[in-house]
């Protein structure tokens, strides 16, 4: 229930969450009027936060009656939502669950917690070493492939290159085999239901029949990969075992790794640990196309291979992170009344966290929307509250990749930075925001030295 107070058009929750002030609402008038002037998801929710604050409500189905859903920005809030009270904000469905099924990302309860308690120590210390070589071997072949784009001229798309790294590299680390032709071929039906997801039917019998020719090719890829790694060390690649002979050894002691549930780990996998790091990649080339005074800073840090160096190019990273971050949005569940920054949140309340909007605050990252990697190289360059820098989320749900994904692209760029310029012929003139936020159109490009 919520009652208009005027003003600056917003409205006031009057569920009672356990105690605290009412949720502040954006009036469900300012919503329609500015959905009928063609804003999405993320102008609302960006007004939202401007108006009302960093714990905001607005109206996301009014004409349901459904209640407000609540905004979560402030890094104290993110912070209480996603690392202190998981318990009482909990995960109900992944938005790809069509894809991944009842992998790590999507499970809950004791399933989730067992499944991540599996992965979690070959993303760790120790497990982590034993992909080393995997990565710095896919960041050579994608270097000696530039190498060639530079001698010829040749024009490329530095998105598909992306991907074709990022997919190289967890397929080595997957399997313990280089990702061959067929396979990329065949993986491009990942991307492909990645970026159709936003616009399925609400339907989940008729989402799946909409991508059904895709998961049907994924799922083909899935199968012979896994019967190969059930053949022991005959199925091992040149790098050996890979993790999904981790999941495969699994089954043997735990009945719940069934065929469809390793293959759902191995999908999940997949997906979160390439199209993340494909795109963040790929905003970074955009963004030092902008900003080349951030490559060349990152290049005059320190001679190549210093830990000077290699910490400048890592700070380019988070700041294109920063920007764009691998988990954009984070929606949760109220499982019970509780108190969220002074404010009353009722049980069954909807909540999105939104790092997107949390790393583009101006109270927090001054001038935010300037691409400054020196942010993270300098003393106080970047706030010090616990939740103000959230790109792969935090808390127990927090990406188990993240050392992954920052080492993969660290590699990379350690090999292509000094050696090539990227001159784009075009940019992508808008922004998409799905799963991940990605840029909307092709990157065609050739390299200058």
């Amino acid at each position: 229930m919520s009652v208009d107070v005027g003003g600056r058009g917003g409205s006031v929750s009057r569920a009672s969450g356990g105690g605290g002030r009412p949720v502040p609402v954006l009036g469900s008038g300012v919503v329609a009027r500015r959905r009928a002037e063609g804003d999405g998801l993320v102008e609302l929710l960006a007004l939202a936060r401007e108006r009302l604050g960093g714990v905001a409500g607005l109206p996301l189905d009014p004409e349901a009656g459904a209640a407000p859903t609540v905004l979560v920005t402030d890094p104290g809030a993110v912070r209480h939502v996603l690392a202190l009270r998981p318990d009482r904000y909990v995960k109900r469905s992944h938005r790809a669950r069509l894809l991944i099924g009842d992998g790590v990302l999507a499970a809950t309860g004791e399933a989730w917690k067992s499944q991540r308690r599996l992965l979690q120590s070959q993303f760790t210390g120790t497990g982590m070493r034993r992909y080393e070589q995997r990565i710095a071997r896919a960041a050579r072949v994608t270097a000696q492939r530039w190498a060639a784009y530079a001698r010829t001229g040749e024009r490329f798309d530095v998105g598909a290159e992306m991907r074709r790294f990022a997919l190289d590299t967890i397929w080595r680390s997957l399997t313990g085999h280089p990702l061959d032709a067929g396979t990329d071929r065949e993986l491009g039906a990942v991307a492909a239901v990645v970026a159709a997801l936003p616009t399925l039917p609400a339907d989940a019998v008729d989402a799946r029949e909409a991508v059904a020719a895709d998961l049907a090719r994924i799922d083909a890829v899935a199968r012979a990969a896994i019967e190969a790694a059930r053949s022991g060390p005959a199925g091992a690649g040149p790098d050996g075992p890979g993790l999904l002979h981790v999941l495969v050894e699994a089954a043997a002691e735990r009945p719940e790794y069934t065929d469809r549930l390793i293959r759902d780990e191995l999908v999940t996998l997949l997906v979160a640990g390439h199209e993340t790091t494909a795109t963040t990649l790929t905003w970074l080339y955009l963004l030092l196309d902008r900003h080349p005074e951030a490559c060349e800073g990152a290049l005059a840090a320190g001679p190549e291979g210093s830990a000077e160096r290699r910490q400048a190019v890592q700070a380019v990273v988070h700041e294109t992170l920063r920007l764009y971050p691998s988990a954009w949005i984070l929606p949760r569940h109220a499982a019970e009344d509780d108190v969220l920054a002074g404010h009353a949140v009722a049980a069954g309340t909807d909540v999105l966290v939104c790092p997107y909007l949390t790393h583009r605050d101006p109270d927090l990252w001054p001038q935010p929307e300037r691409f400054d990697p020196r942010r993270f190289t300098t003393p106080q360059g970047r706030p010090a509250a616990q939740g103000a820098y959230l790109p792969f989320g935090m808390g127990p749900r927090a990406c188990l990749g993240l050392q992954f994904a920052l080492r993969e692209s660290t590699a990379l760029l350690e090999q292509l930075l000094a050696a090539h310029t990227v001159v784009f012929h075009s940019v992508p003139e808008r922004t998409a925001y799905g799963i991940t936020v990605r840029p909307d159109g092709p990157t065609p490009a050739t390299l200058a030295r």
